[in-house]
């Protein structure tokens, strides 16, 4: 059995794919305002916000408990619409040895297409894929779209 994984998970959304993308680029801290259950905090702790190298600390809620995670900005493609990021620090790497997450906004007119993808590799067999965490992006960014359709 591997202990790699990848989960993809794609949603359409209403608002402008364009200001979704600006929200998880430049303007993270906005998300803790935005879906306050489910995001507590954002805070840049290296760097400059939306840029590559930059570190930004989470504090949110995962499978009902308080959370956190630092991760390191790896890649930006402003054209393509995409953000791949590494945890670095904090309660996920407790069951992984690795955890990406890689953000992509794909807008045709009016619609929007946010993919959201995991790579990740477990400690052990008895941990669990992450799709609890997968849920909790994809609610992120229903809240997300939500807040700009209004």
């Amino acid at each position: 059995m591997s202990l790699e994984g990848k989960l993809v998970s794609e949603i359409n959304i209403k608002c402008d794919g364009d200001v979704f993308h600006e929200v998880f680029r430049h303007r993270p801290y906005h998300i803790s305002n935005i879906s306050p259950d489910k995001i507590q905090n954002v805070d840049v702790h290296e760097g400059v916000w939306g840029t590559v190298g930059s570190v930004n600390y989470w504090n949110f809620i995962h499978d009902g408990k308080e959370a956190v995670a630092k991760e390191k900005v790896e890649e930006i493609d402003e054209e393509k619409k995409l953000i791949k990021k590494r945890i670095i620090e904090g309660d996920l790497l407790e069951d992984y040895k690795s955890f990406y997450i890689t953000l992509h906004v794909e807008t045709k007119g009016e619609n929007n297409l946010v993919t959201w993808i995991i790579e990740y590799e477990k400690k052990n067999a008895n941990v669990l894929d992450p799709h609890k965490f997968m849920e909790l992006l994809l609610n992120v960014t229903k809240d997300i779209e939500n807040h700009h359709i209004k």
